[in-house]
């Protein structure tokens, strides 16, 4: 004799009523959580461009508080501002006085000085600078005039107590007796039609702020969705005389994503004490 089993199941119509049931609960329950996800995924990208438009100003205040004293300039050409100055990497004291001192009367200029204080760490390629005033007549823009305030550096690679130059009568001597290693200009430009903010460096010093780089100038991508809203989406500006002593450099960017935007503003003081 065979056992008899009782099977049991659902109808087609209480798997559509349950199919139902569940697509109703789903959309209340998306109802009530679109909202709170929405405003996360918006303030994960507010956080996101926030932290970009701070790493990038951080990163240009740093580097311009070692500009040579009185080398920054600005300039605008259509909606794309350039922030460019010459680099520092150290500096100290030239001996004004005594056995191989700075001269600046002779003529034919001075090839050599020595340095007061602890070695200098050199480079090749490195420039020195004295008493940039940043006007006619001392100015470290002024490329092979006699108001240029740059020598370049001829001696070894690595620490010295003793600076070989190119054989160069500086215009003006510091009244502190200072010089500073300068290692080449730097330039920030902020291009909002591309949507980028870039540092270019490793190029030549002109007399003219350059607003076009060759394809093999080194540079490096600060932020990118710069935006372009109505106003001015960066912008630089450089108050010389803010102090006996010092300038100061007002940075604006604003970057944006998703029709949302963040605005940021930092000052960086500029020590222009040559």
């Amino acid at each position: 004799m065979r056992p008899t089993f009782n099977h049991t199941g659902f109808s087609l119509i209480e798997m559509i009523i349950v199919i139902a049931i569940t697509a109703i609960v789903g959309s209340m329950v998306a109802v009530f959580l679109r909202v709170p996800l929405e405003s996360y995924v918006a303030q994960d990208r507010r956080a996101r461009l926030t932290d970009t438009a701070d790493t990038a100003l951080r990163r240009m205040a740093r580097d311009i508080r070692l500009a040579l004293p009185n080398s920054v300039r600005v300039t605008t050409v259509g909606s794309v501002v350039y922030l460019e100055f010459l680099g520092t990497r150290s500096g100290g004291r030239y001996r004004a006085q005594g056995n191989d001192n700075l001269d600046f009367t002779n003529p034919a200029g001075d090839g050599s000085f020595d340095v007061l204080g602890p070695p200098i760490d050199m480079q090749a390629g490195d420039r020195i600078a004295v008493y940039n005033l940043g006007i006619p007549g001392a100015d470290a823009w002024a490329v092979g005039t006699p108001g240029d305030t740059l020598a370049a550096y001829t001696g070894p690679t690595g620490s010295v107590s003793n600076i070989a130059i190119a054989s160069k009568q500086f215009p003006l001597a510091s009244p502190g007796n200072r010089f500073q290693v300068v290692d080449g200009p730097v330039s920030y430009v902020c291009n909002p039609g591309a949507g980028t903010l870039t540092r270019y460096w490793g190029y030549a010093i002109a007399a003219a702020q350059p607003t076009v780089f060759a394809a093999a100038t080194p540079r490096a991508l600060l932020a990118n969705r710069v935006s372009v809203p109505v106003g001015s989406p960066c912008s630089f500006d450089y108050q010389p005389g803010v102090t006996e002593r010092g300038g100061l450099v007002s940075m604006t960017l604003n970057l944006s994503q998703a029709d949302e935007t963040v605005r940021l503003v930092a000052t960086t003081q500029v020590s222009n004490q040559p």
